[in-house]
This record gives structure tokens, sequence and C-alpha cells, in this order.
């Protein structure tokens, strides 16, 4: 899947105790429970809820087990409505129609709209009369809030992002292996270094070399989609916008340095693909040594798992300080449930790690809890020992995660999708080597600062 559908594919799952939430469920008090405490509905009712979501395949069928699962131990039934391309369209639609499902995915950018404009549950007071549930088990970074003590929820699951290489092709190169903990992070110029020395022409010279072609490169050392910027902007001391959310931050100078850093990758240093060059690269660059190194979200190691090569991760080089972006988009329910304790009930299922563990397990996304990242026995259940979370592993992305994850602009930013509409144009300028990051961040500044209008949730 591509970066988006991977950041917004997030599930979430354990089995709860159905708890007196709303007035209107307390008549269900002293019905029978089963063994994992779940009250079922009420004798001679049936509610049938509907749950959106997207996916691959193997996405597609855990969603769907989980799901049957929790029919079998509530009695409630859950209709899987799986939704492979031109999802937000076909939410869109039916939420027009007044036909939305009761829960499911949503993108960051219209969930938090949509919440403003009533189409969405705010979670707040279901939270708050569940005794069962406990906000601060779950990682501070995931809630979405859209006004002060309003939240539609939490991200589906969690997205870290790290460096991932070939562990071959440094070991022969004589690279020292990228530090897995926070504190020896790469600075910049040791990581320009090394890249230089993993880039090859088809000669076999390197980059270090004068007599280097940066026209005929056959390996390159990095490689990097420049859109996830966040991490260097925030790196630097930057952000997307000022702190007080009145001002355009790409155009202070921390941001500006940050993404000119990343051009200068593909231009200056030749060390990354140009976005030109990137399509002719394969789809496996790590396994067949056309790429060192590359960065990407946790989500890619579950199909790095399935290739044949000595995978090896660490945390991403720095600016001025050590982090990585935590991205995923969040699973709501829809203001038009008929049944807003059962798809709570739902809600709160899909978001324990033990409902999606081979989603969780296989590398695709990272738990919610809090306790899955701290617990030995918990994390031995998904984070070591298996292919898919190669040696460092838990210090690289699972520590930096929990201690050093930065949110992308979607968990806050208003007006976030108009916003980009412009900047967007304004940064291929930037990657494709036609301008200046200050050129063309200032050049579109004037027409973005009128967008601006704050932080969600503060």
């Amino acid at each position: 899947m591509k970066k988006a559908k991977r950041l917004n594919a997030l599930a979430l799952s354990a089995v709860f105790t159905m708890t007196v939430i709303l007035t209107a469920c307390s008549s269900n008090e002293g019905s029978p429970e089963n063994q994992n405490g779940i009250k079922p509905p009420k004798e001679g009712e049936q509610v049938t809820l509907k749950f959106s979501f997207w996916g691959d395949t193997i996405e597609k069928k855990t969603v769907t087990e989980a799901l049957k699962r929790f029919e079998q131990e509530t009695g409630i039934i859950v209709e899987p409505m799986h939704v492979p391309s031109d999802y937000l369209t076909k939410l869109t639609t039916m939420v027009a129609g007044n036909v939305a499902p009761d829960l499911g995915y949503l993108s960051s950018g219209a969930a938090l709209s949509w919440a403003e404009d009533g189409k969405l549950l705010n979670l707040t007071p279901l939270i708050e009369s569940d005794p069962d549930f406990k906000k601060e088990d779950y990682l501070d970074q995931i809630w979405y809030d859209y006004a002060p003590g309003k939240t539609i929820g939490m991200s589906t699951a969690v997205e870290g992002y790290g460096l991932m290489y070939n562990k071959d092709m440094l070991l022969d190169a004589g690279v020292e292996l990228p530090p897995t903990e926070a504190g020896k992070a790469w600075d910049w110029d040791t990581f320009i270094e090394y890249s230089k020395k993993l880039t090859l022409d088809d000669t076999g010279k390197n980059a270090l070399d004068p007599a280097f072609n940066p026209d005929k490169i056959k390996q390159y050392g990095f490689q990097y989609d420049p859109y996830n910027m966040m991490a260097a902007v925030v790196s630097n001391g930057g952000n997307f916008l000022t702190e007080d959310g009145t001002g355009f931050g790409l155009t202070e100078p921390e941001a500006i340095e940050a993404i000119q850093k990343l051009a200068d990758l593909m231009y200056v240093h030749h060390v990354s693909p140009t976005p030109l060059q990137t399509k002719s690269l394969p789809d496996m660059a790590l396994q067949t040594k056309k790429v060192a190194m590359t960065v990407s979200g946790n989500w890619a190691l579950q199909a790095f798992a399935e290739q044949d090569f000595n995978l090896g991760v660490g945390v991403l080089p720095k600016l001025k300080e050590s982090n990585t972006l935590l991205d995923g988009a969040p699973t709501v329910i829809f203001s038009s449930t008929k049944h807003p304790e059962e798809a709570w009930l739902l809600y709160k299922y899909m978001a324990d790690p033990e409902s999606v563990l081979p989603l969780i397990a296989g590398g695709l996304w990272m738990p919610l809890k809090k306790s899955w990242y701290t617990d030995p026995e918990l994390i031995s259940k998904w984070a070591s020992g298996n292919k898919a979370h190669p040696e460092g592993y838990t210090e690289s992305f699972m520590k930096q995660t929990l201690e050093n994850g930065i949110r992308t602009p979607g968990f806050e930013v208003k007006n976030l999708t108009k916003i980009n509409a412009l900047v967007t144009p304004a940064l291929d300028l930037v990657w494709t080597g036609k301008e200046t990051a200050e050129q063309a961040l200032k050049g579109v500044e004037p027409k973005v600062e009128p967008l601006i209008q704050g932080y969600y949730g503060r």
C-alpha cells in the first residue's frame, strides 16, 4: 500500500466489558455476560453494526476475522464494509445519503472537518462514563481532538518512521551500521558521508570520489520520499505552523533549512534519486541492491519481511534533535449511528492489540496501548523474535515512537487540505530542483496565510 493508505489503515482491538455508558443502556444491568465480561444485547433485540475500512488482502482478512470474533462474543452482528479504493469518495456519498456506516476508518483531514460539521460522534461522554476505559492507557499522541474536551477518538493504529537498510550492502562498503538509540543518532554530516560512500556510479566509484559521475548512478546510498519531510523539519526546530497557530511555519528559517537539506540530497550530494529517477527503480530496491538505505513508516516492514535480504533498522539521522514521525488516520463513530453504545463497544474491541495481533506482529501496524511498548511479555508478542521486526527494532522504532514521536500535521492543523493544495505544488518545485526551498515557500506564503486557522483541540 502507499503511505496514505498505510497510515490510514490502522486497527483497534480488545475484549472490554460492556459498561453502562448512557442511561438508555441501564436496563441491561444484571444481564448475563460471556467469559470475557461482555454483555449481550437485551433479549429479543438484534443489533447490527456496519464497519467500514480499507486495506490490502492481509488487512482485510485480519479485520474481518476480528469483527467476526466480536460478533460471536457479543451477539451483535457486524457487517464488514471493505472499500479498497476511492474510500473517501464512497464514504462522502454515504454520509450525504444518510446511509453512513456506524463506525470505521476515515482520513484525518476529512475526519476533523466532519466532526466540526456534526457528522461524527464526540466520544468524550462515552469515555468519561466508561469505568473500564482509561484514556491514559493509550499513547498520548494518537488522539484526534477537534475542540477542547471533544474527541473523535484514536488513530486506527500507530505508524512510526525509521531508517531501513540492506545490512549486507553497508557491511560490504565498510559503513558503520545506523544507530538504534536516539542519543546516538547520526548527525547530518555523518549521514551525508555514509550515504556518499554507498552511492556508486557505473564504474564503481562512490560519491566521495572526485571522479564520481552523478549522471551514471547504478546504486543510491539513500532513498527518501521528501514529502515525509516533517521529521527533518521538527528535528531542526521548525514546524508546519508557528507555535501560536497564526503563521506559516514552513517559511521560518529552521523549516526552510531542513527542507533545503532534503533537496540537496538529490541535487547537491547526488545520494538520493530525484522523483524522476525514483520511477525507474524497482519496488524491491533494497533487496536488489539499487538502494542501500531508505526511510519509511512501520508498515513497510510487512513487505520487507517477505523479501529475501538482510534487513537492518535504525533511528532517523538528526539535524538538531532525534525524533520520528508518528502517523495514523483515525477510526471514528458516525453521529448517525442508531447504536452508539454498541458501536463504542466495538470501537474499544478494535483498539485492543490482541484483536488485530496478526497485523501488528506482521509489521503493518504498531499498537495503540502504552503497555505494549513497556511490558516485556507483551513486547515479545509482536516486536521481537520475528522476521518483520529485526534486531534493533525495539529501540529504533518502538522506543523512539513512544518517547520521541512527533505527530504529522494531519492530527491538528485546521484547513490542512486547502493549505496543502497550495503547499504541495510549491514543494514540487523544490523536489524537482526548479526552485530553492526559500523561493518556493516564500512565494506561496501570501496565498497560504489567509487559509491558516490554527490548531484543532487548542
